[in-house]
């Protein structure tokens, strides 16, 4: 797979809400802190998003798209100065339902709530900024397409249209992502940016598709095509660290996944994973997750069987 897919997969991204909402006249809506990623697309008409921490709202018309990965609280609505509705206090409308406000008419969004139930799902949220907001026309036929056919299935449901809202929602998410890499005005560092660069996403690319290989920074340097020194620099540039450290990092996430999901011999690790000896692999692994591989494999399956 490549980088963004085998983070995603790492992270066990799983759809846990779709639906929408329909609102009419003045209204304005405030949302507590949420778990994991919402996404919302702005079918019809426009409103005001208020994000806690972030200075200046948005201004979201038919079309856009929204990320909103940081679980912060935040505020919808065509005036914000406006008394909200508390809708986490609001009666739970069914998944894939759709909730009308003040009879609906002149609003209307689709979207989603995911959950990232891996033990790492910080490596994939920590680099994106709270709100990831895309409004420019072009290059988004998929996710046109993936909202109209959400729309179609709120308003009309069928049998099996749950799942399908659902693996729609995926769909829209993962090209939310990659339309948001594509801005060259949403510059910023680490990893998921860095895969803009073909140079540094050839080499991210190299040590996600075999992270045993015994890689040095002269060989990755080498597949990037620039000097040892170069390359070194724009890596540490772009990804926020160096390419070892990266390496080192995503080899131990690998290692925390599966202690924490299969019953791998520490020994079997070491080895998957490019480390001569156990005692190499059980340092480095300490070093980068706190603890060693024995007490991750008891706390931290622990843990991640707790979030499933």
């Amino acid at each position: 797979m490549d980088p963004l897919s085998d983070v995603l997969s790492l992270s066990k991204l799983q759809s846990y809400m779709s639906g929408g909402f329909d609102a009419g006249g003045e209204w304005a809506i405030a949302f507590g802190k949420h778990d994991g990623i919402k996404f919302y697309a702005c079918v019809r008409g426009a409103c005001w998003l208020s994000v806690h921490g972030v200075p200046d709202a948005v201004y979201v018309v038919a079309g856009d798209c929204i990320l909103l990965p940081r679980g912060r609280p935040f505020r919808i609505g065509t005036d914000l100065r406006r008394k909200p509705i508390d809708l986490t206090a609001a009666t739970p409308i069914a998944n894939g339902g759709v909730r009308r406000i003040n009879g609906g008419g002149d609003f209307f969004s689709v979207g989603g709530g995911f959950t990232l139930t891996g033990a790492h799902a910080h490596v994939l949220l920590e680099i994106l900024p709270p709100i990831v907001h895309l409004k420019e026309a072009s290059d988004k036929a998929v996710l046109h397409w993936c909202v109209e056919r959400m729309r179609d299935e709120l308003r009309h449901p069928q049998p099996g249209g749950a799942l399908i809202a659902q693996q729609l929602a995926t769909t829209m998410l993962i090209h939310a992502l990659r339309l948001h890499l594509a801005d060259a005005s949403k510059s910023g560092v680490g990893w998921l940016y860095a895969l803009a660069d073909a140079r540094m996403a050839t080499a991210i690319t190299a040590i996600h598709e075999d992270p045993a290989q015994r890689w040095s920074l002269q060989s990755l340097a080498e597949r990037a095509g620039m000097s040892r020194t170069s390359f070194a620099v724009r890596f540490k540039e772009t990804v926020g660290e160096s390419p070892m450290g990266y390496l080192t990092r995503w080899r131990m996430l690998l290692a925390g996944d599966r202690l924490a999901t299969t019953d791998d011999s520490i020994a079997v690790l070491a080895s998957a994973l490019g480390y001569e000896s156990e005692s190499a692999f059980s340092t480095a692994f300490k070093r980068e997750m706190g603890c060693s591989p024995r007490q991750y494999a008891r706390d931290g399956a622990r843990a991640h069987k707790a979030v499933e």
